[in-house]
């Protein structure tokens, strides 16, 4: 097993669901995994207000 915290990840997770990763995924699914958790750490690191409410309607 490997000592990179988001391989273990990947293979604890797959494990979990049962999901067969081809070991030439790998790096694809880790790529993916690694902009992913970019994206969530750039909207948790974004401030809001404590007195902030959710928009009643949304458009686009």
């Amino acid at each position: 097993m490997s000592s990179d915290p988001l391989e273990t990840y990947i293979d604890a997770a797959a494990a979990v669901l049962g999901l067969p990763i081809e070991p030439v995924w790998k790096p694809a699914v880790r790529a993916n995994l690694d902009v992913s958790l970019k994206m969530a750490r750039m909207i948790q690191e974004f401030p809001l207000p404590d007195e902030i409410e959710p928009a009643s309607v949304y458009e686009a």
